[in-house]
């Protein structure tokens, strides 16, 4: 069953939180460690380290938060359902183009942190971006039932942010104006298929 909007909020403020505990340890010079960041911000331990199970994938991901832009920001100029969730599908793949070294590091530290033991007991990745493409679909009318939008949410995340990025430029060999046309191209394919009458 789909999460309700307000369970993604509360995970991303609380994921978000955890990454601003981080923040203020780098910026004061202090060790990073899960449980320092948690107690920064008053978040258990327990709850901060299902987000967050290895220090050096959450001292990667606390530089990267910096630059991103809020959702308001990101759907301010998209009038429609369908040109909110390609805003912000392109906007996660400029994301990691224009920091491209520092996600690359980041996505390192994650796969290792991932090939150390259970794969059920790594925290996601990808939270903010379905959290904003199920914030679109919340805020909008449109004929999607819940499985529908989590299948079109998935399918989105899929095509875009560092994963794409690596895809395209390393597998593909695309240039990366050939990789950004390529995630509009799968975008617009994707949302053909669910939002074909979609309109203003």
């Amino acid at each position: 069953m789909p999460q309700t909007r307000e369970r993604l909020q509360q995970k991303s403020r609380t994921r978000e939180a955890v990454l601003a505990g981080a923040r203020a340890l780098i910026s004061r010079g202090e060790a990073v460690t899960v449980a320092a960041a948690a107690a920064e911000v008053g978040v258990s331990k327990a709850t901060a380290y299902r987000y967050f199970s290895d220090p050096n994938t959450l001292a990667a991901e606390a530089g990267l938060a910096l630059d991103v832009r809020s959702y308001e920001a990101i759907v301010a100029q998209a009038p429609t359902l369908r040109d909110r969730l390609m805003a912000i599908c392109l906007e996660m793949f400029d994301l990691p183009l224009g920091h491209e070294i520092d996600f690359r590091r980041f996505l390192a530290r994650n796969l290792d942190a991932s090939g150390q033991g259970d794969r059920r007991q790594v925290p996601p990745r990808g939270a903010r971006r379905m959290g904003m493409y199920q914030q679109a679909l919340d805020e909008a009318p449109h004929d999607l039932a819940g499985e529908e939008q989590a299948r079109l949410v998935r399918a989105l995340s899929l095509a875009t942010g560092v994963e794409a990025m690596i895809s395209l430029l390393d597998v593909a060999q695309a240039s990366r104006e050939e990789a950004r046309a390529t995630v509009r191209e799968v975008a617009e394919a994707i949302l053909d298929k669910y939002l074909p009458t979609q309109k203003p």
